[in-house]
């Protein structure tokens, strides 16, 4: 059982929040808050898995009820709890300063039910998800702070060396935004395939999650922003 503290300023919002979370049996919620101020506080009291976090919020934000969350309430293990940011502000901005204070993703509001669920599934699980809005601009953005490339082949990068031609194709198009549902309809995969392949693709580039895959590819110059 996954256990979820819901964040947001709007009553209503942490109530269809509250009712779509209870209607799964694998997920629970920990409690409410709808200040940056009393997440923080409710964190360290209810330690709950997931933090679903909105943004723009009276007194203390998203941001920083993140950062404090991230850097003052690990436990003896020095886990944390994993925070998915939630907002209707598809803003580059906001989703760079919410990465960077620690979130595990970020997820606009108007993303489908099935979509949110999967989403705090997959950060609970360690892994991480930015909305497929966002992806390519962060992305891009990130290399443009690379250092100058080494000057050697894409063919001859290690961490990619291992990978079958099919690995190396799922890789690129995971690069350019694409998701499993997308890979399997378009390249006449089933769904499972798509994921058996995916999950071979991070063992072999030593890749943590599917972000650091995409970074990989782009290190790697599979695509080029």
């Amino acid at each position: 059982m996954t256990s979820v503290l819901i964040v947001d300023d709007q009553p209503m919002q942490r109530f269809g929040f509250r009712m779509l979370l209870e209607s799964q049996d694998d997920l629970s919620v920990a409690g409410e808050a709808g200040t940056g101020t009393e997440a923080v506080r409710l964190t360290a009291r209810l330690r709950p898995d997931v933090v679903l976090m909105d943004i723009r919020m009276p007194g203390m934000d998203g941001i920083e009820a993140t950062r404090r969350i991230i850097t003052e309430h690990r436990d003896t293990e020095g886990q944390a709890p994993r925070v998915l940011i939630l907002t209707t502000f598809d803003m580059d901005e906001y989703a760079y300063a919410g990465l960077r204070a620690g979130a595990s993703g970020f997820l606009l509001k108007d993303a489908l039910p099935e979509e949110l669920l999967a989403g705090i599934r997959a950060v609970a699980a360690g892994d991480a998800i930015v909305a497929p809005s966002l992806t390519r601009r962060l992305l891009d953005a990130y290399v443009q702070h690379l250092p100058a490339p080494p000057g050697v082949p894409a063919a001859e990068d290690p961490r990619i060396a291992g990978l079958t031609d099919r690995e190396r194709e799922i890789l690129t198009v995971i690069a350019q935004g694409w998701t499993n549902t997308e890979i399997g309809q378009r390249l006449h995969l089933a769904e499972s395939t798509v994921k058996t392949h995916v999950s071979r693709i991070l063992a072999k580039t030593g890749a943590r999650d599917r972000v650091q895959a995409v970074i990989v590819a782009y290190e790697a110059e599979l695509v080029k922003p």
